[in-house]
């Protein structure tokens, strides 16, 4: 029969001189082994970094460029921007051509070509625009030609219009003569404002009455209140008048070439009383009751005698 008597087990790096000994003291079994310590100068340098099995610690990193989201453009504000960068280009492109157009010489003045005129000739306006010639068209303005063409007192207002590549077309709007204002041998054409048109020394080549007296005459007052019935009355009308004149401002007559007078009183309501006027010199003649006096100074109920 074995012995009962475990077997023992010297620690390492005892001696087995100290055998006798170890009865004295309690036997222990030791699993664990000795790690030789290495060297530091003969281990490379480890990377710092977490250690096997250990719990990955949060640390925060610092701010950077590296690590802020982006978050996408929103697509209204993507549409408005590209809207702006369009319409920037747009303009930009526009005002390029504009200031092409402005400053081309291709489009400067070469021709002058002039409408309306009756009472000046078309060479007196293009004598006076002369100096536009070679002035791009763009840079010209109404305001400028007729500041031009201040001198030429028959005309009322002008317009113009460019045709590209060069040529300027002028339309002239003459003041209208009203009446013959008697001045020595000769007979004035003037209009409404009493401006001196042209002159004629025979007054049967021109259809328009006479104002007795002329401006100077029977006074300013007078001579701008039966300018202004003359003006209110329709071309075949005026033409058919021998001549006008005012005892005051409220006794305008007026003459026709067949001897009827015509009592217009005072400027008021001028439009109506010359619409009247006309429609009764259309009425046939009666020869047993000729008309003698057509009387509109009260045009709603106007009289003949």
């Amino acid at each position: 029969m074995g012995s009962p008597r475990r077997p023992t087990y010297a620690s390492p790096g005892r001696r087995p001189a100290d055998a006798g000994a170890a009865s004295a003291e309690p036997e222990t079994i030791s699993a664990s082994k000795s790690v030789p310590v290495p060297d530091p100068a003969t281990v490379p340098a480890r990377k710092k970094g977490k250690a096997p099995g250990s719990v990955p610690s949060r640390e925060k990193k610092p701010a950077g460029p590296d690590n802020v989201l982006v978050f996408p453009e929103p697509p209204a504000k993507r549409r408005r921007r590209h809207l702006l960068v369009a319409a920037g280009t747009v303009l930009g492109l526009v005002a390029a051509l504009l200031a092409a157009a402005i400053f081309s010489p291709m489009l400067a003045v070469g021709t002058i070509s002039v409408t309306g005129t009756k009472l000046v000739t078309s060479d007196q306006v293009q004598a006076a625009l002369e100096p536009l010639k070679g002035k791009p068209l763009p840079q010209i303005s109404d305001d400028e030609v007729s500041s031009m063409l201040k001198s030429l007192v028959q005309i009322k207002s002008v317009s113009s219009q460019a045709r590209p590549p060069s040529e300027l077309v002028v339309h002239v709007l003459e003041r209208t003569p009203v009446a013959l204002v008697k001045q020595g041998e000769q007979y004035q054409l003037v209009d409404v404002d009493g401006v001196v048109l042209a002159a004629t020394t025979d007054p049967a080549s021109v259809s328009l009455p006479v104002i007795d007296g002329g401006a100077g005459t029977i006074g300013k007052d007078l001579f701008q209140a039966t300018a202004e019935v003359l003006g209110a009355l329709p071309p075949d009308v005026l033409s058919k008048l021998s001549n006008a004149s005012a005892q005051s401002v409220d006794a305008v007559e007026l003459k026709l070439v067949d001897g009827q007078t015509i009592i217009w009183g005072n400027a008021g309501e001028k439009e109506l009383k010359a619409k009247v006027l006309a429609a009764l010199l259309k009425v046939p003649a009666d020869p047993k009751n000729p008309v003698r006096v057509y009387d509109v100074s009260a045009p709603r109920h106007p009289v003949t005698r």
